[in-house]
């Protein structure tokens, strides 16, 4: 999918007190740019077919920007046909050596535009990286006589699982050093891993391409060696069973990457794995694990309108899997077991879901369900974390979410509370943990002014202990920032949301240049965290906002339904009102706003500098879903069938002609666009690559402006960019120069790189 899950969100940008030599945005010289170049500026070049370059420039004049070649190709559909000059950009295969040689060609582009920031970009990376505790370690947990955490060492890019027998005190056990495993590749991710429930065996999901399809490897914690098994093209869920030589696991579909088939493997089994369920239902995605008191397996299914979960006695896993409850349209639940009862979230009869619990008896007769925590219009609940003693249950209310605890003694609940915050913007969420016997219930805190912190309230006496705040090195004082919640009114009258954080010396007087960040998808409520890479443009006067839109759940379920399928433009319209909101109320200078999305928050990008061009003075757009018609009548494309229920089906009339009137690439136009940073990875599974290389050569054929615009390629990654705990902020560095860049007007246009 194209969610929040699947992308990293990328934020940019800040202000000129670097020196920062210009890009120019001032209007173009000539006249509207035509499909070929006008003699008006510099020619660009073409990229010839069979080269895949752009021909040598000579010493003395600016690299000039890749014009890609225009090849007849038609788009067929039930509902019409398309001119797509640029499909040919696509190759599955990423082998064509025309398609790689334009790619090549836009990276040394966009190199030559960017290295004019060499100097500030190589001091935002020291000063983002300077911030991190370098040699770093998670909040340990307990499950199964054993503590667990992950650590960092000084300059390493990658942490170290480990655990602790029985005590914090106790000798480590190094489980896997990710560092040694990452030596010989260019991306390395390890996605899962998973120990036995005897604590003997360790299965990792690994991938070294950036595609997710991961290889799983078993190591014998005893022995400390590898084993010979290894499990290719799945998922990255794994479950064990009870016998401890049985894994679970997801094979992928080698073409579409959807995991259709639950396969069981036997450790030193050498023949085909069986297969334990195969779901037909393309729509849907599908995921393993285990419960909570560790008596099933579970088979989770979900579609954007249904779930489906499906279980296996973790005693028996050679039996069929049952149901729990059969799959409705409308009807989405989950569910976890914990001691003698099962849990269940279920928007049965609940917009906003509610909790029940099912014993065994009645998991497939939900009139039986027993209600723990009813419905209510105002609150969504978004996650329920089980324990014997308790539930703590992560609710959204007015933009925010908080933790609910539900005191548990036998079968009977006591009265509910909330965990208290001071800030009036903020995430708290509860963490779900392996021991079901805990008395305490542990969550996260973060806002846009506090790091991310771990705390514990203890349910016996109510007293709150600090685990950890991450820390951020030099000289942060959370005192020198605020942070306000505000809400702009929409076009027709609906109030959105928004999370805004600033210097207390920054001028709110119209000023400062602001920089607006959203998503506005699959439901996915962009949180309210704090981010030590945004201090680099907090301390040079940056405003910084997200827009909660439509299309979020923010504000419960009917939030993210007034903006999916035919009601999609509700997120870009709410971002473009937050924009016009916060400028008109002083947060930031009419010419100084910057915006910034990555994947679906990409195609929110594609679509408001299409609408409202003129409102931004620079955009970045991180792995862009911005050809949305042709993807999604693709259904050879990874992920496509499972989002007809996002986005609509386009082979339906009422949904092509809806999602033609806003798709980025189909709605590019001859008219001024303002600065832009479009980054994609030649080996994305989530947003294929040549999606933004498409929306690029567009752009550049067509637009009216000589304000850049930069495509870089990542040719070793995919969807969430490079891999490495600090060299992924080269990229952060790279892309708040190059908004830096775009403010800094000092040096004339004939200084840079020519070509649109």
């Amino acid at each position: 999918m194209r969610s929040s899950i699947a992308v990293r969100l990328l934020i940019a940008p800040a202000a000129a007190a670097l020196g920062v030599a210009a890009l120019s945005c001032a209007p173009p010289a000539a006249g509207p740019v035509a499909s070929e170049p006008t003699t008006a500026e510099p020619a660009s070049a073409p990229v010839a077919s069979g080269e895949g370059a752009v021909p040598a420039a000579p010493a003395n004049s600016a690299p000039v920007a890749p014009v890609a070649e225009r090849r007849d190709y038609v788009v067929t559909s039930p509902n019409g046909d398309r001119q797509d000059p640029y499909y040919w950009l696509r190759d599955d295969k990423r082998q064509d050596p025309d398609v790689i040689g334009y790619l090549e060609a836009e990276n040394r582009y966009g190199s030559s535009v960017l290295s004019r920031s060499g100097d500030v970009q190589e001091r935002l990376y020291e000063e983002i990286v300077g911030r991190i505790k370098q040699d770093d370690s998670s909040v340990p947990y307990f499950d199964g006589g054993y503590w667990y955490y992950q650590r960092f060492e000084e300059g390493q890019q990658y942490g170290i699982v480990a655990r602790k027998k029985g005590t914090l005190e106790a000798e480590e056990e190094v489980l896997v050093d990710q560092n040694q495993l990452a030596k010989a590749h260019d991306f390395f991710k390890l996605a899962n891993w998973k120990v036995s429930p005897d604590g003997t065996k360790l299965a990792l999901a690994i991938d070294t391409v950036g595609r997710r399809q991961y290889d799983v490897v078993f190591k014998d914690l005893a022995s400390g060696q590898i084993v010979p098994d290894r499990l290719s093209n799945v998922d990255g869920s794994l479950a064990w069973a009870n016998d401890n030589k049985t894994l679970f696991y997801v094979e992928k579909d080698p073409t579409t990457l959807l995991g259709s088939k639950v396969r069981r493997h036997s450790l030193g089994d050498t023949g085909e794995d069986p297969l334990v369920y195969e779901e037909a239902d393309k729509s849907f995605y599908m995921g393993v694990g285990r419960t909570k008191s560790g008596r099933y397996i579970s088979i989770g299914l979900r579609s954007t309108t249904a779930s489906e979960t499906r279980l296996i006695p973790a005693n028996n896993p050679g039996a069929a899997p049952k149901v729990f409850f059969p799959r409705e349209r409308d009807h989405l639940y989950s569910i976890d077991h914990v001691g003698q009862r099962f849990v269940i979230r279920s928007n049965w009869k609940a917009k906003n879901y509610r909790v029940l619990e099912a014993t065994e008896r009645t998991m497939g007769k939900r009139g039986r369900w027993r209600e723990v925590v009813g419905h209510s219009d105002a609150a969504f609940v978004a996650s329920v974390a089980t324990y014997d003693g308790f539930l703590a249950i992560g609710e959204r209310s007015g933009g925010l979410q908080r933790v609910k605890v539900l005191p548990r003694n036998g079968r009977r609940y006591g009265k509910a509370y909330y965990l208290e915050a001071e800030e009036p913007a903020y995430t708290m969420t509860p963490l779900d943990l392996p021991d079901a016997s805990a008395r305490s219930v542990r969550y996260s805190y973060t806002s846009l002014t506090t790091p991310s912190s771990v705390y514990e309230l203890s349910l016996d006496d109510q007293e709150k202990t600090l685990l950890k705040q991450d820390p951020v090195l030099g000289e942060f004082d959370v005192a020198n920032y605020a942070t306000e919640f505000v809400k702009a009114e929409a076009d027709d009258g609906t109030l959105v949301p928004a999370s805004v954080v600033y210097r207390k010396d920054t001028p709110r007087d119209g000023t400062a240049p602001l920089l607006v960040i959203g998503y506005g998808s699959y439901g996915f409520s962009y949180p309210i965290s704090f981010s030590s890479p945004r201090l680099s443009l907090l301390d040079r006067g940056f405003v910084i906002a997200i827009a909660h839109v439509r299309g979020g759940q923010e504000m419960g379920r009917k939030w993210y339904d007034a903006g999916r399928l035919l009601t999609k433009k509700n997120t870009f319209t709410d971002f473009i009102d937050v924009t016009e909101h916060l400028v008109a109320r002083g947060y930031g200078a009419r010419d100084k706003v910057f915006a910034s999305g990555g994947s679906a928050g990409g195609l929110l990008m594609g679509a408001v500098v299409n609408m409202r061009p003129d409102l931004y003075r620079g955009i970045t757009a991180a792995v862009p879903f911005v050809d949305v018609v042709t993807t999604m009548l693709d259904e050879s494309i990874p992920l496509t069938t499972n989002e007809f229920d996002e986005w609509g089906n386009p082979k339906k009339a009422e949904f092509y002609e809806y999602m033609l009137s806003y798709s980025p690439y189909d709605n590019v136009a001859a008219q001024d666009y303002p600065a832009m940073l479009v980054t994609t990875g030649l080996w994305d599974s989530q947003v294929q690559y040549f999606e933004p290389a498409k929306w690029v050569a567009k752009l550049r054929a067509t637009k009216t402006d000589a304000n850049p615009l930069v495509f870089v390629t990542n040719m070793d990654a995919g969807h969430g960019g490079k891999s490495g705990r600090l060299r992924r902020y080269r990229e952060t560095a790279r892309d708040f120069s190059f908004m830096l860049q775009v403010l800094d007007e000092t040096d004339a246009r004939a200084n840079w790189p020519k070509g649109r």
